[in-house]
């Protein structure tokens, strides 16, 4: 998947890479300049010189391919997620450091953070878009929370607070809640590096990562006064 990997696979593997990646390339080029609706899959395929059953043994649609450069990134957090010990510090912060391990990654490939703008700048567009990411997303932080489920036992109590439906099934919301948490950030950090139109990107997306993650302990006890003027 990731640009370091590469050249560690079998050469029918790097052949499947260099295909997937020239999909996701020519059809991130075409719908910046077309509009998502004005490429159809065919041209899709011809400008790869792919057969469309070949584009389906690697995306299922449209939208998939378009939203591949963060969809990526997921799976390689939940790779990063499957060997990363917890240690004596909070859930929280194995989550956070498991993504910014992904970005890493994934920005290794000096184009990545490029495919990544031209999708998301496609997406504010492209309802279609935006449904398929939360689809993903709904799938990659339940994955997230089976993962931490199936590799670790949580500490302390973990009701949800109390209440009829508390007392009728105890779930422990923590695991879910810091999934979630980590994952609002993320959006964050998206929306604070991609630019509004004809504006230049906002930094890099790395460290505007790094900056929505360390503002969420203060967003637990943020408080407020009205204000008077």
């Amino acid at each position: 998947m990731t640009a370091p990997m590469t050249n560690e696979l079998p050469l029918r593997e790097r052949k499947k890479l260099r295909t997937r990646q020239a999909l996701i390339d020519s059809a991130l080029e075409l719908f910046g300049e077309r509009g998502f609706g004005g490429v159809t899959l065919d041209e899709l395929c011809d400008s790869v010189e792919v057969s469309k059953r070949t584009f389906f043994r690697y995306f299922s649609s449209k939208e998939d391919v378009a939203m591949a450069p963060t969809q990526d990134l997921w799976l390689a957090f939940l790779d990063e997620l499957e060997t990363r010990e917890p240690g004596d510090r909070p859930v929280l912060e194995m989550l956070r450091d498991a993504l910014f391990a992904a970005v890493e990654r994934m920005a290794a490939d000096g184009r990545w953070t490029r495919r990544v703008l031209i999708s998301r700048q496609l997406a504010a567009s492209t309802p279609s878009m935006d449904a398929h990411g939360l689809h993903f997303c709904h799938r990659t932080s339940r994955a997230a929370l089976e993962l931490l489920h199936r590799r670790l036992d949580f500490a302390g109590g973990g009701g949800g607070g109390g209440g009829a439906a508390a007392a009728a099934a105890p779930v422990d919301l923590r695991p879910r809640l810091a999934v979630d948490m980590l994952v609002a950030a993320f959006h964050c950090a998206l929306d604070a590096w991609v630019p509004e139109p004809g504006m230049p990107v906002r930094g890099e997306l790395a460290a505007h990562v790094r900056d929505a993650c360390a503002a969420l302990p203060g967003s637990l006890t943020l408080t407020a006064t009205l204000r008077t003027g």
